[in-house]
């Protein structure tokens, strides 16, 4: 959809070009009303269709999973896992916002029967820090 109004502002703007070409070569019109008139129709008619793109690019995007029902195929099981603790891209912004710094790496691990998430996360001085955070708690270490 973006390519498409992209190419319509383009062609749009080739109209206008045309338009003040015609206006200066025939010497018939002022260029004055003509480019009063484009911007008067098309200028507020792209921006209208410019502010709709957002919402019919929302259209191809799936929603929401609720209750672990998601978008699927159709032949195939849909599996619902129950999840407690934290997602891995919950503890990276808690690392993240807590260090200040920028995870690099992630890796996740089992430690005893737990998922632990290990992030390397780099300061903006070049210092690495390894944090360890355990899934099931949001504990750091």
């Amino acid at each position: 959809m973006t390519t498409e109004l992209f190419a319509m502002a383009a062609w749009v703007a080739h109209l206008a070009r045309m338009a003040a070409h015609i206006a200066f070569r025939t010497q018939r019109a002022k260029l004055a009303p003509v480019m009063k008139t484009l911007r008067l129709g098309l200028v507020p008619a792209t921006l209208v269709a410019l502010a709709f793109a957002p919402l019919s690019l929302a259209h191809g995007v799936p929603g929401p999973v609720v209750g672990g029902v998601g978008p699927t195929e159709p032949g195939k099981a849909v599996v619902v896992e129950v999840r407690d603790g934290i997602s891995l891209d919950e503890a990276v912004r808690r690392a993240e916002s807590q260090y200040r710094a920028r995870v690099v790496r992630t890796d996740v691990q089992d430690e005893d029967g737990r998922k632990v998430y290990v992030l390397k996360l780099l300061s903006e001085d070049g210092r690495v820090v390894t944090v360890r955070i355990d899934a099931a708690t949001g504990r750091m270490r």
